[in-house]
C-alpha cells in the first residue's frame, strides 16, 4: 500500500478484533515514529506499549470511560520527554513533534491492516499513574490499535481544498 492510499484508508476504529497484533508489527510501527522527523532533532517522543490487559482496562476508564481504548489488544501512550521548548514561531516543540510520529504509525498501521484512534480526552494523572510515568513525562496521546471488527472503507467527510487553501495570502 502506498502512503496515499494509506492516507485515503485510515479511519478512526473503535472497535478491535480480540487478536495479538505480531510484536514484528509493532516493531516496524514504532521504527516509523522512530524516523519521524522533530524540530531540532529533539526528539522527545516516547512511546509506552500496553498490552497487559488490566492495564488497558484502567486506560479505558481514564480515558474517560472509552472502554474501546482498553478492549484494543494495544494502547500506545504516547508521551514526551520535554525541555517544553519553544520554537521561533511561538510554539511548543513536544505537542507538534509527538503528532508527526504518531501520523507515521498510524499510516503504517493502516498499511499493515490495522486500525487506530487518536485518544486525548483522558486524564493525564491517572494514565500516568496507572503505567508508572513520571511527573516531568507529559502524555500526549493514547493510540488504542489492533485488527479492526469492521476493515470496510468509510466516506470521509472534508472541506474542498477551495476552503482550506489560500496561495500567497490569506485573502
Amino acid at each position: 500500500m502506498d502512503v496515499y492510499e494509506a492516507i485515503s484508508k485510515r479511519k478512526s476504529v473503535r472497535a478491535f478484533l480480540d487478536k495479538d497484533v505480531p510484536e514484528e508489527v509493532m516493531t516496524r510501527l514504532l521504527e516509523a515514529a522512530r524516523l519521524a522527523p522533530s524540530a531540532s532533532n529533539r526528539q522527545e517522543w516516547r512511546f509506552v506499549v500496553v498490552r497487559d490487559p488490566e492495564k488497558r482496562k484502567a486506560l479505558g476508564q481514564a480515558a474517560r470511560g472509552q472502554t474501546f481504548v482498553g478492549e484494543a489488544p494495544v494502547v500506545l501512550a504516547c508521551c514526551a520527554e520535554t525541555d517544553d521548548h519553544v520554537m521561533t514561531c511561538n510554539q511548543r516543540c513536544y505537542p507538534i513533534d509527538v503528532a508527526i510520529a504518531i501520523d507515521h504509525i498510524t499510516l503504517c498501521a493502516t498499511a499493515e491492516g490495522l486500525g487506530t484512534c487518536w485518544s486525548g480526552a483522558f486524564h493525564e494523572d491517572q494514565v500516568k499513574q496507572i503505567l508508572g510515568i513520571p511527573a516531568d513525562i507529559r502524555v500526549v496521546e493514547l493510540l488504542p490499535l489492533g485488527y479492526p471488527q469492521n476493515p470496510s472503507p468509510v466516506d470521509k467527510h472534508r472541506l474542498p481544498l477551495a476552503d482550506i487553501v489560500k496561495y500567497e495570502r490569506w485573502a
